[in-house]
């Protein structure tokens, strides 16, 4: 029966339902949710299409990421070429944003590629730096690379949201539910010179997980929840 129910969730059309499934909830929370935003001055200007960031997230808040980006600037994910990225992909393009398919195992040279022309357009992209397949909460190299190649700042992102469940996945992915209260807090802006060398990169690629372990630690804090880590064994949370 698993078997089988995974085969369907493969099929195209069985994928274009549950993204609109999926379209519908993270609507639901984005409009039914009382918001509380923190540090948005620092993505002012990529909002206004006048100076593209790689925004970073952890990959356990990726469902919550439609409430995020707050402007029709362009606006492109990095999201794994495996189905259930498809299915990823297909929900957020219900929301007008573009997908990237790779990661650092599968197609990621020519994602890097996309994700480079991206940003030298004039869009912003968003990475979860753990993804697609942890360790979790754990920053990869990719995400230096693309901020060292373009210039482009990296801007860290969590969101966090009253009514949620936890579900038992590598990642223990959040997924929202309406009529809480949420928080979106933007951190500090991490920039990668070009000429950084190996230690300098050592020290940027922990300053940004310490940084998103922070920013996602404040956003639980304003909704009522204890700070997810990587050790954390939380599985499961409907807290009203």
């Amino acid at each position: 029966m698993a078997k089988l129910i995974k085969t369907l969730g493969r099929k195209p059309l069985v994928q274009r339902l549950l993204a609109r499934l999926a379209a519908g909830l993270m609507g639901a929370v984005r409009t039914t949710t009382r918001w509380h935003s923190h540090g948005e001055a620092a993505v002012a200007e990529a909002w206004a299409g006048r100076a593209p960031v790689i925004v970073a997230f952890w990959h356990n808040r990726l469902a919550m990421m439609p409430a995020c980006w707050r402007s029709t600037a362009p606006f492109h994910m990095l999201i794994s070429s495996h189905p259930d990225g498809r299915l990823v992909a297909n929900t957020i393009a219900l929301f007008g944003f573009h997908s990237i398919a790779g990661s650092s195992t599968r197609g990621g040279g020519e994602a890097l590629r996309q994700l480079v022309r991206a940003l030298k357009e004039g869009g912003s992209v968003g990475i979860t730096p753990d993804g697609p397949r942890g360790p979790r909460m754990t920053v990869g190299e990719g995400i230096l690379a693309l901020a060292r190649l373009t210039g482009a700042p990296i801007l860290p992102l969590a969101v966090s949201v009253s009514r949620r469940m936890v579900l038992g996945t590598w990642d223990r992915l959040i997924v929202p539910l309406p009529f809480g209260r949420g928080a979106m807090i933007w951190g500090n802006p991490i920039t990668v010179p070009r000429d950084a060398s190996e230690d300098d990169l050592a020290a940027l690629r922990g300053a940004l997980e310490e940084e998103l372990t922070r920013v996602s630690a404040e956003a639980d804090a304003h909704t009522g929840h204890p700070a997810m880590t990587k050790e954390s064994a939380e599985h499961r949370d409907a807290r009203a």
